[in-house]
């Protein structure tokens, strides 16, 4: 018997994912769950298509986007190909999620656009995505204090070294101390 198929075929979902951590790959799975192929953006993927946003100004800093839209796109990659996705249907693609007016350069604009909401960023989020008239799934919307790992947190313990490989997926570790992750943070 075949297993069922995900009631779409393509969905885009994106994050910054600076660091890729275990809620992030919970997000992008549950994501892939609801389509045949996804298409994953890396928002801020250099500092050109980066915009100061009123919402989440915080995201913007260099000091929290330590690592490149390459290194990014390899985490995302390995740990969604270790978690047992087929990469004949997975993209990834970088995605200026604070510049709606690009998105048709990146991304399939007919695709169900997946998002999750934690707070006024994440509302943001979703209005620039209605207001495309795109097709959008909202996985959960949930309060900050429920939001679980933060990326910010694990860069923290990175620096000050304490423990957070429970925390990532494992091929992510292994990827940080080969970039020299802690030494580029302890050096900002």
């Amino acid at each position: 018997m075949n297993a069922p198929q995900p009631p779409y075929e393509t969905g885009v979902i994106h994050g910054r994912f600076q660091v890729l951590h275990n809620d992030h790959l919970r997000y992008l799975l549950a994501g892939k769950e609801r389509c045949r192929r996804l298409v994953v953006g890396i928002t801020n993927p250099d500092p050109f298509t980066t915009k100061k946003e009123e919402t989440n100004p915080e995201r913007s800093d260099p000091l929290a986007n330590p690592l490149t839209y390459h290194e990014r796109y390899t985490m995302v990659r390995t740990a969604l190909i270790e978690a047992g996705v087929d990469d004949r249907d997975l993209d990834i693609v970088p995605f200026p999620i604070n510049m709606p007016e690009r998105y048709r350069f990146y991304v399939p604009m007919d695709a169900v656009f997946f998002i999750s909401i934690y707070d006024d960023w994440g509302r943001r989020k979703h209005r620039y995505f209605t207001s495309l008239g795109l097709n959008t799934y909202v996985l959960w919307e949930v309060p900050p204090e429920k939001k679980g790992i933060s990326a910010t947190d694990i860069r923290r313990s990175i620096v000050d070294d304490r423990p957070w490989q429970h925390l990532v997926p494992a091929c992510v570790p292994p990827l940080l101390e080969r970039w020299k992750l802690r030494e580029r943070l302890k050096n900002r």
